[in-house]
């Protein structure tokens, strides 16, 4: 098992090294002041950058600049950074860590933030690892964090300072708000955005709502057909015999694919829970000395629902194709399976359960349109006869899956 984990380790990492992402056309503000149109490499930052990759033209090489050099950048229509001397609390929400003062300890900083909202009323998030805060301004007033805090009582007890409620009444008040409902505002990326759009469309102001333009759908549900073509071998430590080979078996098996689209780096890692069914049955034939009949059949039936639990990564070829590649840690269920052993005229010797075995599947796949695909799976050897001493055995198998998207 660690064997394969390893291998689904190098192959994540691998994986990693040849992502690709694409340059998108943007610019950025230099600490002159100087506007440079270019293309920035869009790689959908998780946390707030420290440098971005860019190209004056589609041809020239890439370069690299500091945000220490930077004052703003953004992509056109999806992003924009902006550097700002704030006071921020960096107070740990870690539980054994928490501090025993409800109030903010405030450091002033130089900072890239992220702007959510802009229009009369600003929001605007940063992201540094476990460190997530959030910042507004009105107009063109200073920028101030949204102070929320954990902490711990005398008591030992977990509290929370939720200054930003007042903060937001304070500050962000307009004709027929409900100061009750600002109590059911959760220090969050979306209740904030909706706050801050619902008071810029108060005012009548008119404002860029970047966080809409970067819904996308994280859940997506596949059935998935496929053809298997899968070999057996198995054999005793104690038998002098040889062991057994079965010839490779077709088969059809189907799955239902569930992917969750990571929130970063534009939709190109999912992780993956696929459940299938899956047979093998097949005979094998061999001379013994040792049985009246002078041979000896082995038969099995073996039908399983495996799970691959994996990690998918795209390559977007255009809007409408993509490449992608997987792989699962595949743990296997069987279903009354087993190996029966009978001599010729098939009366029974010996009968073997079958129980269980996990392995590592890797795939390709080519997807049109986000809603048909075809891949080309390869699964590890499994061993479907470990809960056994003296047997082993080595499964393996490979498959054509066809896939149609639901959702």
């Amino acid at each position: 098992m660690k064997k394969q984990l390893l291998s689904l380790l190098l192959f994540i990492i691998g994986l990693n090294s040849y992502a690709q992402i694409t340059f998108e056309e943007g610019y950025f503000i230099n600490n002159s002041g100087q506007k440079i149109t270019c293309l920035i490499k869009n790689v959908d930052w998780k946390n707030t950058p420290t440098q971005i990759e860019y190209k004056l033209q589609e041809n020239d090489e890439a370069q690299l600049k500091s945000i220490e050099t930077l004052n703003e950048f953004g992509i056109n229509g999806i992003s924009k950074y902006i550097k700002a001397k704030v006071e921020i609390d960096r107070s740990s929400k870690n539980i054994n860590r928490l501090s025993q003062n409800r109030n903010p300890i405030f450091s002033e900083e130089n900072l890239f933030l992220k702007v959510l909202v802009e229009g009369q009323a600003n929001l605007y998030e940063y992201n540094d690892g476990n460190l997530l805060r959030y910042f507004y301004s009105l107009k063109d007033s200073e920028i101030k964090q949204l102070i929320y805090k954990k902490y711990k009582t005398v008591n030992g007890d977990v509290s929370e300072n939720n200054r930003y409620r007042q903060q937001l009444w304070s500050d962000l008040s307009c004709d027929g708000f409900d100061q009750q409902k600002l109590e059911y505002i959760n220090y969050s990326k979306r209740d904030l955005v909706k706050q801050f759009t619902k008071f810029n469309d108060c005012v009548e102001s008119d404002y860029i709502n970047f966080n809409a333009k970067d819904k996308r759908d994280f859940f997506h549900l596949t059935i998935k057909p496929r053809l298997n073509i899968s070999s057996l071998t198995f054999g005793n430590s104690l038998s002098d015999i040889d062991p057994i080979e079965f010839d490779d078996e077709t088969g059809f098996g189907i799955g239902i694919d569930l992917e969750f689209v990571l929130p970063f780096n534009k939709n190109k890692w999912a992780i993956t829970l696929e459940p299938a069914y899956q047979s093998f049955k097949s005979e094998s034939s061999s001379p013994t000395d040792n049985i009246v009949g002078g041979e000896r059949v082995a038969i099995v039936d073996y039908s399983s629902i495996e799970i691959p639990i994996g990690l998918r990564h795209y390559f977007y070829i255009n809007k409408k194709s993509a490449i992608y590649l997987n792989a699962a840690y595949v743990m296997d269920f069987s279903m009354s399976s087993s190996v029966e052993f009978t001599r010729k005229d098939g009366s029974n010797l010996n009968t073997i359960e079958v129980k269980k075995g996990n392995n590592i599947a890797f795939g390709a796949g080519y997807q049109y349109n986000k809603k048909f695909s075809l891949e080309f799976r390869y699964q590890t050897n499994r061993d479907i006869l470990d809960s056994y001493e003296y047997w082993s055995s080595d499964y393996s198998s490979m498959s054509f899956i066809l896939g149609y998207q639901l959702f």
